[in-house]
This record gives structure tokens, sequence and C-alpha cells, in this order.
């Protein structure tokens, strides 16, 4: 469950993150009334539950409490990649001489949690991994144990940051540390960690995900983490019990593990661009890819369906069932293309293609993707 900026912001103040003072606003006159506590000028940012908001116009800078009232008006109300902006938070817009990266993260694979330290900052953190990975750096923390203070001033030493600078930052690792395992997050960063003239450090954004299977242990957050999802597909992937998260393209996707899903993603993102990431999680049932495969054609303008499945023990042929059903019910038109593999393939397969699915058999995305390209360029079903 992710948080609003305003609500993560205040759990990073606890937790000793220099955060810069900021209120919430739901009109343009508590807006106003902010200024109060608020000193100008300030910035006006859109409380969405989703990222890329100042790309999209989601936040913006005034300088007086005329243009306040104006801009808090103009964002309530507005709709950022689908999201309803119902909440601003005015927060103090502190000068910026440098901009800095730090996060908390899981890292699944090593049962780990790793702490990272960019050294560009108000950027995305996957180009920069792709593109500068030298200016990430990481500490890998095992837990129990937590991050220490010299741990992260070493780490802001390798960085290349020295005297006040890095020991002010490490603190700010630490407490980042702190807040990212007392919440049972997912994910806990600022982005960007801003540095001042004078070399004083403001977050000036927040972000942080709760693991929901931990929602139990934190009565303090929302009763219902289902309101919180504000896209209606999401919202009813998670009603269904699958993972989906809405994307640009025109291609749907499904593939029957999150490993799978992503490199699923990854594949047809090199030729083509992907609607969505959904993973169906284990327990394939025909009635679960009814419902899954509804909840994917759910979005406009789809020019494409990939069925990635790695069924193992599971009945996959029963899947195909619910998959059928589904794409007889709708009349569905364009190329359907699935790789399936596992126990009763072959049934599976037969069933598939009574409904006009391509059908691979290859065992590589790859080979998936082609038949697509070439499905979607005219060529023949196979």
């Amino acid at each position: 469950m992710r948080l609003h900026e305003h609500e993560a912001a205040g759990l990073f103040r606890q937790a000793g993150v220099p955060v810069a003072p900021f209120a919430v606003a739901r009109t343009p006159d508590e807006a106003v009334a902010a200024l109060a506590k608020v000193q100008l000028p300030v910035v006006i940012k859109a409380q969405v539950l989703v990222g890329s908001r100042g790309k999209h116009g989601g936040i913006l800078q005034a300088k007086s409490e005329a243009e306040v009232r104006e801009k808090t008006a103009a964002l309530l109300g507005k709709t950022i990649r689908g999201f309803a902006v119902e909440s601003v938070m005015i927060a103090k817009a502190v000068p910026i001489a440098r901009e800095f990266y730090v996060g908390v993260t899981v890292d699944a694979v090593a049962g780990a949690i790793t702490v990272i330290l960019g050294t560009a900052g108000g950027i995305d953190v996957e180009t920069v991994a792709k593109e500068r990975p030298e200016a990430l750096f990481r500490k890998t923390v095992v837990p129990p144990a937590e991050l220490r203070g010299h741990e992260a001033r070493a780490l802001a030493r390798e960085a290349g940051f020295q005297g006040d600078l890095m020991v002010k930052i490490a603190d700010v690792l630490v407490a980042l540390y702190r807040v990212f395992r007392k919440s049972d997050a997912l994910i806990a960063e600022v982005n960007p960690l801003a540095v001042t003239p004078d070399e004083n450090l403001w977050a000036v954004d927040a972000v942080l995900e709760v693991d929901d299977s931990a929602l139990f242990r934190h009565p303090e957050m929302p009763k219902d983490p289902l309101a919180r999802i504000e896209h209606p597909i999401e919202r009813a992937a998670k009603e269904i019990g699958v993972s989906y998260v809405d994307l640009d393209g025109d291609i749907g996707i499904i593939s029957s593990g999150a490993g799978l899903g992503m490199a699923t993603m990854d594949v047809v993102g090199q030729r083509l661009k992907p609607a969505n990431f959904l993973e169906t999680g284990g327990g394939i049932t025909e009635d679960l890819m009814y419902k899954t495969t509804t909840l994917v054609l759910k979005k406009p303008g789809l020019r494409g369906l990939l069925i990635n499945l790695y069924g193992g023990i599971n009945p996959i042929h029963e899947g195909a069932k619910g998959i059928v059903r589904v794409l007889k019910e709708q009349q569905v038109t364009f190329p359907v293309v699935a790789k399936a593999l596992g126990n009763r393939q072959e049934e599976t397969w037969a069933t598939l293609r009574e409904a006009g699915v391509i059908i691979v058999t290859d065992i590589t995305t790859e080979a998936a993707v082609d038949a697509l390209c070439a499905a979607l360029e005219g060529s023949p079903r196979s």
C-alpha cells in the first residue's frame, strides 16, 4: 500500500528525516490558511498515488498568496495519469544547490534490505541504474540487523562525501532505514534529497510503500487499503488477488509469476509497448483465468494480448477454459498469443487453438513476441 506524500513525509519527520515544513489543503481557502505555517515561496503538490507528477503538471511554484489560491484551484479536480486530485501539499520551497537520492528497499533475491545512495537526485533511479550505475552506491543489511551510523557514514564516504555533509547524509540514511523497518515497508525513498547553499539537507519528496501482508500490525495505517487504489483496474486486481500495474502501452500481458511477468514485459518492450504488468500467482483455475483475462481486456486501446504461463503441476488446461470463455464472450478480434508450458500442456494448446489463439510451443518468450509481431503485421496465424 502506497502512502500519499504528506503521509510519508510525516512518518519520515518522526523518524528524524529533515522534512521541509508542509501542510495539506483540500480547498483554495485551506491552502491560503496554510501560509500561516508554511512561509512563501511554496511548492504546491498534487496528492495522488502515482509518480512523475511534475512531468504531468502536478507540481507548481507559488510566490504570493494570490498564486497559492489560483494554482491550488487549478490542481484540485485535475486528473493526473488517471488519478483525480482531491488534496494538495503546500510545502516550503527551499533553495537547492545540489540534489541526491536516498532509498531503502527489499532485495528479494538476497533476502536482505538494500540501502541506496545516489549522487544524482530528482531523476528516474531505474534509468540511472542502467545508464550511470557508477552514480549509485549500495549497502546490504540482513535483518534483524540495523543500519549503524558508522556503516551509513562509510557508504556516504564511498559516494564521495566528506565532512559535515557526509555526516548529515549518513544520519538521513539511518533515519530512513528506521522508518522503513518500523513500517514494514517495501520501499522508502527521498528523491530528491536537497542540499541548500549553506549545506543543510531537506527531504523535498517522500515515498513510502507498506507491505500489504503486514498491515494488521499497523492500526495507524488506513483501514481499507483498497480504497486508496484509485485506478479501477488495479483495484479490481487486488479484489481478485492478482498483481496488476497499469502502463502506457497497448499490448496486454498475462503471466503466471512475477519473475516471468517482468521478463515478459522486458522482451515485449524491446519491440512493442506493454499495456500492463499482471501476474496471477499460484493456483491457476478456470475461474481465476476468466477473471484475470476479463481484467486485462478492460484496458482501452489494446491491440494485442500475450499470455505467458508456466504451470508446473498447475492445471493450466483448466485455466485455458477460462481464457476461452472470455475471448468468445467479448468477441476479441485482435491477435492473442499464448505460450503455455507445464501440466497437460497439449490439452491446453488444443483448447486455446479452438478459440483462435496463436500457440507458441517454443520455450522462449522471444518466440512468443515474434509470433505476436507477425500477427500484428498481418501475417497468417500459426
